[in-house]
């Protein structure tokens, strides 16, 4: 039987991964909040993924949980899955190990190779251990990882996948303006998002689930922001981890302040009332 929490990183190549990751000296504090410590993936690390995706860089829920990709964008990447036929076989990375530092900061080192060689490690020890079947890259950034990665020869095998790269989950409001310039914004990335599935379905063979495909419209439903599954975070991790709440934020009267604080607040109706 599955396991109902994530056991970590118990197999090889990864756990020697982990022990190896990059420090500050290869992360510069300047750019990267490499204080928090390097979060590394979530999903299937067993063999068992069937699609990997590639993100950016973890936020404050990240920080907390310790797995990518589990605030708003995560939400958003979970329904993208789903859409996919996906709900358990995949594997999600990030381009860069720690949160970026300032507007600026991933941009100045997405070319790092020391940076690279690290991230491309893994990319090729979870296609090297699991099945993939189809690549999609959530942004700009995480495409010049992915398109990194197939510069070495040696991971020319890479070429063969099925390959997709779409805006980022929060893109439209990273982009700022006005609620209708993000709603619009919005409904432009979910378009693009319909299109990848559409190709991404047609290249997985073994999907989790046989649903019909239902479009994006405009702008998300609830359904279309399943929570992060259990089983995808360690163990003992409090159920409303799972959910959109906005349960942590970086808080502070200065900049140093946010940097170096994160507030996690228990969401509304889980404390009984009295108690």
């Amino acid at each position: 039987m599955p396991l109902n929490f994530d056991p970590g990183y118990v197999r090889e190549p990864f756990t020697t991964l982990c022990d190896q990751a990059p420090d500050v000296s290869i992360y510069p504090y300047s750019a990267f909040r490499t204080e928090w410590g390097p979060i590394f993936h979530r999903g299937r690390l067993d063999g068992s993924a069937r699609v990997l995706c590639i993100g950016q860089d973890p936020a404050e829920h990240e920080a907390v949980v310790r797995r990518i990709l589990v605030g708003t964008a995560g939400h958003r990447v979970q329904g993208f899955l789903a859409k996919l036929g996906m709900t358990r076989s995949y594997v999600l990375l990030n381009t860069f190990l720690y949160s970026v530092y300032g507007q600026s900061g991933g941009n100045q080192h997405i070319g790092d190779a020391s940076i690279a060689r690290y991230r491309n490690q893994w990319i090729s020890a979870v296609i090297a251990t699991a099945s993939i079947q189809a690549v999609v890259a959530f942004g700009g950034l995480a495409d010049k990882a992915w398109t990194s990665f197939l510069a070495d020869p040696a991971n020319a095998a890479g070429k063969q996948l099925p390959y997709q790269h779409v805006p980022h989950p929060t893109s439209p409001e990273g982009a700022g303006g006005t609620p209708a310039q993000v709603a619009a914004a919005t409904a432009q990335m979910l378009a693009s998002w319909n299109a990848a599935i559409g190709q991404l379905r047609a290249a997985i063979k073994n999907p989790d689930t046989n649903s019909a495909f239902v479009p994006y419209g405009a702008s998300f439903l609830p359904v279309e922001l399943p929570a992060i599954p259990a089983f995808d975070l360690p163990a003992g991790m409090p159920a409303w981890m799972q959910g959109e709440s906005g349960w942590a934020a970086r808080t502070g009267t200065t900049a140093a302040l946010k940097r170096r604080t994160i507030t996690v607040e228990v969401p509304d109706g889980i404390i009984p009332a009295g108690s």
